[in-house]
């Protein structure tokens, strides 16, 4: 009950100072408010920016591990691409011999894909259509959603049986008016293709149409009827072989090595022979957009804290005055008993109260910016920023009351209560 009293009679004291100078408080908390607005403003907007681009880069797959000619970009200090070009492409063959050795994985398939294709259907067609040809397993490897028809069984992907799975926006395109497209017929680099099913709609991501939408999924063999793969040509359409592994990094680790110590056996290397070939990882990627949006991070923080410490010297400022202005009401508490604890509580207690309200206004105006249309990028204010704006505000305004707390607590009562 005692600490409720204390905290009860402290929170009236800083209600009281408010409302004592309204104008004054507003501008000395002004500075609190623009700081702790600027640094969640900018800590928002990046969270959401990483967020929307990594949900970007979901095609990739989760836990998967690509065998390819090139590595990503940003995997290596260097890019020397005038090495890498010389690599052979994953074959078909690899793609076996990896599926009947490895013992690590959950899932692998190869693939391959060539854009800006045009997909027609009678009268009917679409441009810019990405041809993608999966083997078996590529609809568990990037979680393809069948929302209409089934997706290719095993034995027409085996085989190499010209049918298809249509992304959303191609299925609406070549089949207007509600038509069902399972079990019509399209055409596809001239070559008739059976519709087995439509893909669920999915949306363009951020940074594009990366998305199954305009894609249209066929046998991998029967995409080979149509492009040269594994050839070692330079205008080859390079396939891809990707390994699903177990969740955990340790996982992961051990499937890359397996795979690497059967690649390089198959290709005949020799211990102190270079790898000509990449095993990449979609964390290359985020490890990459994470440094970029840590340094935005701290250049807002930067831009922020000229902005609070202004804030902290405002407070400070309105502690220093309180307690000349309730120097003898400080006196007369003295004199009654209360101990410099309680008197040092008070003043603290203010501080961080009038520090949290212009924290909570510039958390609100944050709180307005996700109401802004933005196109793609959906802004979000985070239970973490949040949390984190309202402790930045409370260390702000105990720092700052930290001062004027303690004179106040060190005053002599009798002195006190005979100032004026």
């Amino acid at each position: 009950m005692f600490v409720l009293r204390q905290i009860f009679e402290s929170f009236s004291f800083a209600w009281k100072a408010l409302r004592s100078n309204i104008l004054r408080t507003v501008l000395s908390l002004l500075g609190v408010t623009v700081g702790i607005f600027a640094i969640i403003a900018v800590l928002t907007m990046v969270d959401s920016l990483e967020k929307n681009i990594k949900d970007s880069f979901n095609f990739l797959g989760a836990s998967v591990i690509y065998f390819q000619k090139w590595p990503f970009p940003g995997a290596n200090e260097e890019f020397k691409w005038w090495e890498y070009w010389k690599r052979p492409t994953p074959s078909y063959n690899e793609y076996r011999f990896l599926r009947e050795n490895l013992t690590h994985h959950t899932e692998i398939a190869i693939f391959a894909d060539e854009g800006n294709q045009t997909i027609k259907r009678g009268n009917n067609s679409i441009g810019d259509v990405s041809l993608v040809g999966g083997s078996v397993g590529y609809d568990q490897l990037f979680d393809v959603n069948v929302d209409r028809g089934r997706y290719m069984s095993a034995e027409e992907i085996e085989a190499g049986r010209n049918v298809a799975v249509l992304g959303y926006e191609v299925a609406n395109t070549l089949f207007p008016n509600g038509e069902d497209p399972v079990g019509a017929n399209i055409k596809v680099q001239n070559l008739k293709y059976k519709v087995v099913g439509v893909i669920k709609r999915e949306g363009s991501s951020f940074i594009g149409k990366t998305t199954n939408d305009y894609n249209v999924i066929i046998p991998y063999q029967s995409f080979r009827k149509s492009f040269q793969t594994g050839t070692g040509r330079w205008n080859e359409v390079q396939s891809v072989i990707g390994i699903k592994g177990k969740e955990s990094d340790i996982g992961l680790v051990e499937l890359e090595n397996e795979i690497k110590g059967f690649v390089r056996g198959r290709r005949g290397l020799r211990p102190y022979d270079k790898d000509n070939f990449a095993l990449n990882r979609p964390e290359a990627f985020m490890n990459l957009i994470s440094g970029v949006f840590n340094t935005l991070s701290v250049a807002g923080w930067i831009i922020g804290g000229f902005s609070i410490l202004v804030g902290g010297f405002g407070i400070a400022n309105i502690m220093f005055v309180s307690v000349k202005e309730r120097t003898p009401i400080i006196g007369l508490q003295k004199s009654l008993g209360a101990k410099n604890y309680f008197i040092m509580f008070q003043f603290l207690f203010e501080a961080i109260f009038l520090s949290l309200i212009g924290g909570l206004a510039g958390l609100f105006l944050v709180y307005l910016i996700t109401f802004i249309p933005m196109g793609s990028l959906q802004v979000a204010l985070t239970v973490k920023n949040i949390v984190l704006g309202l402790t930045v505000s409370s260390v702000i305004g105990l720092v700052s009351g930290i001062v004027p707390a303690a004179l106040a607590a060190r005053l002599d009562p009798v002195i006190a209560i005979r100032a004026t």
